[in-house]
């Protein structure tokens, strides 16, 4: 069955994980908090304890969320304007892998379609922003963020809506590329499309899935996946 469409996780895939101090990610989100009796120890402290609750409504229930409803959770109001010390504590673990560009060339060339599929509270012109930075934003098809939409991975949802932004109507036309065996690889085979795993990233213990997907197929590096599409012609 021929593939018209590839369709990648970001975080951990597109852009591996880099061990991340989450103690200074809330202090850096807190500087956002309109502010609070408690001080800012406090704040970034409540903020914190919000932000693995949100998470866990993705990993447990696949309900999406946004930077405001971390906030909201703690119970905090925040000027969106002073996010930018937030953004900048990320931008050094926002990187794309290098073999990214080259394999969404060689996809293209192929004639198939590259697309992204995310779980993110963060807005779509940021993740936008990180491609066309790193010289791939022009490459992808088509893009869906999950701080825009109602599910998480694993729900098929998500991955209806991936396809649906990238043009392609049949699942076993689709190939899903991630580093997470329950969200990625349990989800895009629940979601009818084959499923390809690339573990090359540490992924924080507390967004660890609770069951586990078996994939097609297995890449060390990105740069192998038009191989495995060639060979399943």
């Amino acid at each position: 069955m021929p593939v018209e469409a590839v369709i990648f996780d970001w975080g951990g895939t597109l852009t591996p994980w880099h061990p991340i101090d989450f103690h200074a990610e809330a202090a850096a989100l807190a500087m956002a908090a309109v502010e609070a009796e408690e001080g800012h120890e406090a704040t970034a402290a409540a903020l914190r304890r919000a932000a693995g609750a949100v998470w866990g409504w993705a990993r447990d229930e696949h309900r999406s969320a946004t930077l405001g409803d971390i906030f909201r959770e703690a119970g905090l109001d925040y000027d969106e304007a002073m996010l930018s010390h937030y953004r900048e504590f990320w931008e050094p673990h926002t990187v794309t892998d290098p073999d990214a560009g080259p394999t969404f060339e060689a996809l293209r060339a192929d004639g198939v379609r590259v697309g992204v599929l995310s779980n993110t509270v963060w807005p779509r012109a940021w993740h936008e922003e990180f491609f066309a930075r790193d010289g791939v934003g022009h490459l992808i098809d088509g893009a869906v963020y999950t701080s825009e939409i109602d599910h998480t991975k694993p729900a098929p949802e998500a991955f209806r809506a991936a396809m649906a932004a990238v043009g392609v109507e049949r699942p076993d036309r689709c190939v899903f590329v991630g580093d997470r065996l329950f969200d990625d690889i349990y989800g895009a085979h629940n979601a009818g499309l084959k499923a390809v795993h690339v573990p090359h990233s540490d992924i924080p213990a507390e967004q660890v899935g609770h069951t586990e997907g078996e994939p097609d197929a297995v890449i060390s590096r990105l740069v192998d996946l038009p191989d495995v599409l060639a060979a399943w012609r």
